[in-house]
């Protein structure tokens, strides 16, 4: 049963591909913007149909929850990602 498992691991490793750097630094700048802190989402509005309407989101990360370092989320994503470095600094959102 362990080697079904083990052998099962490397074909899922495998079958992802190689993650090309650029590809990762954006995927895992969503990561880190995400562990800046919980994200507000509001729309308000209205029209001709059902009139005023409202609506409202929030949202947190487990890596805000932990008050892990925005740039080291993002360093530690890519090289998990690639086995390198980052290959550009993190573009994150103004706090």
């Amino acid at each position: 049963m362990k080697r079904l498992f083990v052998l099962l691991s490397a074909l899922a490793v495998t079958a992802c591909g190689e993650v090309s750097p650029e590809r990762a630094a954006d995927r895992c700048e969503e990561r880190a913007r995400a562990a800046q802190g919980p994200e507000v989402g509001v729309t308000v509005g209205a029209n001709s149909n059902s009139g005023a309407f409202a609506d409202a989101s929030i949202g947190i990360s487990l890596d805000a929850i932990r008050g892990r370092d925005p740039i080291e989320v993002y360093e530690s994503c890519v090289f998990g990602l690639t086995g390198e470095l980052p290959v550009r600094p993190a573009r994150l959102r103004a706090i």
